[in-house]
């Protein structure tokens, strides 16, 4: 038990993935100690760096979000990744665990053996996920070695899909970069970026935004955050009134808490923004080994964060018009008599941020809008249709949040409800297909280089 806990932490661990994966890319390069020591060590640097910049956001997000509920009289369900997952945890833990060392396994097999190249990184994500099948197909009678053969096969089968699936979009994002979104709200990002393509023909990039002279100060992106994030911060403090924020403030005044709040937001997006440069310095050229050593062609799956140095200015839009989405989605599930999601502003801001970001690469300003408000509806609308599945696991008033999760969750939920065990066998087949079948009909180029090899020797 304590060896799979052991496992199941270095696995969950991003900056240990990263720094194993750079560590193995170096060694297969045969590069010398001192390359490999430094391209291993940066890598595991630049992912804490970056986790730290999320903890200092994530941290003066749930202030904001009290502050919100209370000053705007809302109550509900927020979705919650690591709330659910820690519920679920106590009643599933040795099974999560298996399935998510089962599923690292068979990303690395399927991007070895099939065209899906991608080797997802992200490993809390994949926790997460792996919690969630646990979860949803332990209901459906599957336990023991069926339960950790099949979520982990599900697990490892997407974390390769979902980077394949929206490709062509990352690299506009990227401008060529070899990478590939690791996140599990994938569907959202690949969506807000078709969206862009619809609307946002002849509009200009986010990035383009011509600020006057005098404001010639507001380029800078941290000073633009923080200032945004300050007016934020002190019209819910405002709304919610200085008894209720004197409760958060901790002796601090209201009203300056609220500023400083808004201040070291801006600090932990600068924060993050410098984890990934450094994690891009160090893991792309020693990905480079696994690329040509170990895995053909492998392309690293990393955190949505990633990539929000690509489009800072498409962040800061991005993450208000999710959360407006969020707020209409909110009013229409109240409307219709639904469950009230209320939106959570860490979800939201790291969703919708890396939304706005993917529609601006194919919609200019109005994609960046546009798409990640549909993102903030449908953050909205998926956690509530997946509440009642996982309600029925005992898991009530509690939900995931990204939309992966969501839409995942119901379609094996709604499915092993009509058809049992027989309905998930039958994906599981069309998912093999999907995987094979592109590499039976059209083998890659790689694939026809060593049988040709093989041929002349």
């Amino acid at each position: 038990m304590g060896f799979l806990e052991f496992i199941k932490d270095m696995f969950s661990e991003p900056a240990i993935l990263m720094g194993l994966v750079s560590f193995v890319g170096l060694v297969a390069m045969r590069a010398p100690g001192h390359k490999v020591l430094t391209g291993t060590l940066g890598p595991i640097l630049g992912y804490l760096m970056l986790s730290a910049g999320a903890d200092v956001i994530s941290g003066n997000l749930d202030p904001l979000s009290l502050m919100i509920e209370e000053g705007f009289n809302i109550t509900g369900v927020v979705p919650n990744n690591e709330a659910v997952t820690s519920v679920a945890q106590e009643v599933l833990g040795v099974e999560t665990m298996t399935i998510l060392i089962v599923g690292l396994v068979v990303n690395l097999l399927i991007a070895r053996l099939t065209r899906y190249k991608y080797v997802f990184l992200t490993g809390h994500h994949s926790f997460f996920m792996a919690c969630l099948l646990s979860a949803v197909l332990g209901v459906m009678g599957f336990e023991g070695i069926s339960l950790i053969l099949v979520g982990g096969f599900f697990l490892g089968a997407w974390s390769a899909i979902s980077p394949a699936i929206g490709q062509k979009f990352t690299l506009q994002v990227t401008d060529g970069d070899e990478v590939a979104m690791g996140h599990f709200g994938s569907v959202g990002y690949y969506l807000s970026a078709l969206v862009g393509k619809w609307v946002g023909k002849g509009s200009p990039s986010t990035e383009d935004i011509e600020v006057p002279e005098k404001f010639g100060f507001l380029r800078n992106t941290t000073i633009s955050t923080a200032l945004t994030m300050v007016v934020f911060y002190l019209g819910s403090a405002i709304a919610a009134g200085p008894d209720f924020v004197s409760t958060l403030a901790d002796g601090q005044s209201p009203y300056l808490f609220a500023i400083l709040s808004g201040l070291k937001f801006a600090v932990g997006v600068n924060i993050v923004y410098a984890g990934v440069r450094m994690i891009l310095a160090d893991l792309l050229p020693a990905f480079q080994g696994i690329a040509d050593k170990i895995i053909p062609n492998a392309v690293p799956a990393v955190d949505c964060a990633v990539f929000f140095p690509y489009a800072q200015t498409a962040v800061i839009i991005g993450f208000i018009s999710s959360f407006v989405g969020g707020i209409i989605g909110m009013l229409i599930l109240g409307a219709v008599g639904g469950v009230l999601i209320i939106p959570g502003l860490v979800p939201h801001f790291f969703c919708g941020a890396t939304s706005g970001v993917y529609g601006n690469s194919t919609g200019g300003r109005r994609g960046a809008i546009v798409g990640s408000f549909v993102n903030g509806l449908l953050l909205a609308f998926l956690p509530a249709l997946l509440l009642p599945v996982l309600g029925d696991l005992g898991f009530s008033n509690a939900t995931f949040g990204d939309l992966d999760f969501g839409w995942i969750g119901i379609l094996l939920g709604k499915v092993g409800g009509q058809f049992g065990t027989f309905g998930i066998y039958a994906i599981m087949i069309i998912v093999l297909v999907v995987l094979f079948l592109p590499s039976i009909i059209k083998p890659s180029k790689t694939a026809l280089n060593n049988i040709e090899m093989e041929e002349e020797e």
